[in-house]
Order: structure tokens, then sequence, then C-alpha cells
């Protein structure tokens, strides 16, 4: 299979963060993940650049790693209101106009809003800046409570750490959702966070860690082909419905249904991904009891049916 291109642009101060999100999702090997994208990164002019963290880094390639990538990543730019020089604007339309997807991370919004392809278009940035996004280009709608946006052809991440979900996000739909659980195991991160970066926007205070939801979402992935409801994960944590509601909304920003259902739809993902197992068996091993259960769920959610998943993503194919 030939390896998917990547480039990240950059731009002086880079932050050193967004760079790394997209270092590790497309540009490390890890050993039980089978290699499937070539990364690099570029800038407008090749040599010394400034990061935010004080250091300078070493960029060996210029804009024409864009007419290369079929995936090109902004991890970011500051700060976000600064000008965008010419030649970038034109070498992101240039890229795009040839088929390559863009994906800007957090600040990078400002970047992608310049090109005029997120025009008519729904996108995020950072929640500190989504009013400013807004205000300075007023032609894209600006969401503010999600983690990610993606067009096909475009997509846009919240602040920081969003990156990866966005970035973690187009390897599910690059590979299947197997191969991006690999990648987010070996970062030891979930492949995929439910919610909105506006439960992380003004928290008063955290929540005390007796009150930390993890032993219990990582206790229900196990019990997925048993008789899980909300009740129960409810007695499991010794808390009243209402009590487990507030928590996984304060949280995860999701109800305990809605996340138990994404829990199993993604462990159907995987047994499509990896296994020739009946669709019935697959519904009953994750808990959604039938086949038109299991397809129901999966084309309300994923748009499509667990056969036509499976063409695609098998890996018993």
């Amino acid at each position: 299979m030939a390896r998917h291109r990547v480039a990240a642009l950059l731009n002086a101060p880079q932050s050193p963060f967004e760079l790394a999100c997209a270092a590790e999702v497309f540009g490390t090997a890890w050993e039980d993940v089978p290699a499937r994208y070539d990364f690099r990164i570029c800038a407008e002019r090749p040599g010394p650049l400034r990061t935010t963290a004080g250091y300078t880094m070493l960029v060996d390639c210029g804009l024409e790693a864009l007419q290369e990538a079929d995936t090109v990543i902004i991890p970011g730019w500051q700060p976000p209101d600064a000008s965008v020089p010419s030649a970038v604007i034109e070498a992101l339309r240039a890229a795009h106009r040839r088929g390559a997807r863009i994906a800007a991370i957090c600040t990078g919004a400002f970047v992608l809003a310049r090109t005029g392809l997120l025009d008519g278009r729904r996108a995020t940035t950072h929640w500190r800046q989504t009013d400013r996004l807004a205000a300075a280009f007023p032609e894209v709608t600006v969401d503010p409570d999600v983690l990610y946006v993606d067009h096909g052809d475009v997509a846009t991440s919240a602040g920081t750490g969003a990156g990866i979900d966005l970035l973690l996000h187009l390897v599910r739909a690059d590979h299947g959702a197997a191969h991006a659980a690999r990648i987010a195991r070996n970062m030891v991160l979930p492949p995929h966070r439910d919610g909105s970066q506006l439960q992380y926007a003004a928290q008063p205070a955290p929540p005390r860690a007796d009150e930390s939801l993890a032993p219990l979402l990582q206790w229900a992935t196990t019990q997925l082909d048993t008789e899980l409801t909300v009740a129960r994960l409810a007695g499991r944590a010794g808390l009243s419905n209402r009590t487990l509601a507030r928590r996984f909304t304060e949280q995860l920003g999701i109800s305990p249904g809605q996340w138990l259902l994404g829990q199993r739809l993604d462990a159907a993902r995987v047994l499509l991904e990896q296994t020739a197992l009946p669709v019935e068996t697959i519904a009953n091993r994750v808990g959604l009891a039938s086949a038109v259960n299991l397809r129901r769920h999966f084309r309300a959610r994923l748009g499509t049916t667990p056969g036509a998943y499976r063409r695609i993503f098998g890996e018993t194919r």
C-alpha cells in the first residue's frame, strides 16, 4: 500500500505541542502499527525556526512539500491574527485544488480561513479564539461547542489537545477504527473522545480524585457483552442514576447512555475490521442484541451499514 504523505506547515513562533500531535499520529513508528504515513515538516523558508517554548528547530523543506502532500496539517499559528504570506496562501489553495486534504489545529484555523476554503462552512478553533475568528471571518460559521469539524477536504480542531482528536479521526477515516485505536493505545489515549471543548473552557475547579469516572469507564468497556445498563453503571459506582448522569455531563459532556452506545459502536467497528464474524454475532458481543439494532445505530451514527463498513476497512477481506 502506497503511504499517505503528510506535510506539517510551520511558522515562527511555532507551538511545539501542536506539531508534536501531528508527529506522534503520522510520523512515529510503532511496533504493532503498520506504517501507512510519511511525515515531514516545511515552512515558507527553510532554516532555523523559533518556537513558543524558546528553542529553535531546523526546517529543511520549503513550500514545495505541499505540492506532494496528500494531507497538509497547519499545527497552530501565532499570534492567531498575524498576517499570512501570500505565497503560503497560494500554496495551500494549490494543494487543495490538487486534491490534498487540509487540517488546521487550534489557531491554524485562522490561516485556513484566510484561504477562503472555509467560506460558507462550519469551523472551530480554541475556545478563547472563537469570537475573534467569527469576527474576522464572517463568512465562516464558527462552532465553539465541538472538538473538531471535518468536511472531508478541509478540517479544523479546537485547542491544543483537540488536535489529537481530529488527527485520530482522520486516521479512522483513512484506515478504520482498529488502526486508529492502535495508534491511540501507544499514545496512552482514548481513540475517541465525546463531548465538546466548552466542558474545558471555564471549570471553576477540577473534580475531586474520588469523583473521577475513569475506573468505571475502564470496567464498563470490559462488560459490553453483558446486560450493561445505566442503572448497573450507577450501582457499580455507588451513585444514584441522577448523580451518575451529572458526572458524565461534567466530565465527558454526554449522558451515560450516549457514552455506552458510542463504546458499543466502536467495539463493533473493530470486530467488523478484524474478524469475519456475522453481523448478528457482533451485535450480541457488543451488547446491541440484534443485527437489526446494530444496523440502525450504525447508520444513524456513521451514515453507513456494517456490511459496507467491513467492505471498506475489513482486514480479512
